[in-house]
């Protein structure tokens, strides 16, 4: 059994833990908690995460050698990170601007794109205003530009290195797509600089391995 026990599926957030893992080369025991059948309401898995969200993690080996419950992906993702040493720079300037986009994800692209999403996917059998929708398409829209001129000129989030800021939004950026089916209706191919990002994320060998985990690449296939 590995150190890292994860509980986790194949959704924007949940993904981002089997990637920052293969990224990191730990090894970790995935395991699938299936939503649909309310497994994340188990007492088990409470344990876990009192929350009863995706992704968490169990490591046997945490502080002092004693077993840690994480939850949080954005939490999970900076704990390896400095378990690890990886995906997050050194530099103190460049370590802050890294939470700092770890943050801009948690705070404002997962709340906003999960809202947007929650209205033009599932929200029309219960509401039939337009205004939710768009309000959330909005604030969606402009939260990609931020993205784009962040990304002006830089490889990734934070300059030429992969981190867990890169991590932690370019699933979201992806499932847009490929769930929500609103590339059109977002205009995706307009933030070039956005689009090119994610390209070069999902290309890496090992973020691939971890997008694989729990089928993430085949979701809207």
């Amino acid at each position: 059994m590995s150190d890292i026990q994860l509980y986790s599926l194949g959704s924007p957030n949940g993904i981002k833990i089997p990637i920052a893992l293969e990224e990191m080369g730990m090894s970790y025991d995935a395991h699938t908690v299936d939503i649909l059948k309310g497994e994340q309401f188990s007492k088990e898995f409470t344990k876990i995460n009192p929350n009863s969200k995706i992704p968490a993690i169990i490591d046997t080996e945490g502080p002092q050698g004693q077993p840690i419950s994480i939850m949080e992906s954005g939490a999970i993702l900076l704990y390896l990170a400095e378990k690890s040493g990886k995906l997050i720079p050194q530099n103190p300037r460049q370590r802050c601007e890294t939470i700092q986009w770890l943050f801009f994800q948690a705070s404002a692209v997962g709340p906003m794109f999960g809202a947007f999403g929650h209205f033009h996917t599932y929200g029309k059998e219960n509401c039939d205003h337009p205004y939710p929708e768009a309000r959330f398409a909005n604030e969606t829209k402009r939260l990609l530009s931020i993205l784009d001129e962040r990304l002006q000129n830089r490889i990734y989030i934070v300059g030429d290195e992969y981190s867990i800021a890169d991590i932690s939004i370019f699933p979201w950026v992806i499932w847009l797509d490929i769930f929500y089916k609103a590339a059109k209706q977002l205009e995706l191919g307009s933030y070039k600089n956005v689009m090119a990002w994610v390209e070069r994320c999902r290309s890496r060998p090992a973020t691939i391995k971890g997008l694989n985990v729990y089928g993430f690449n085949e979701i809207g296939k």
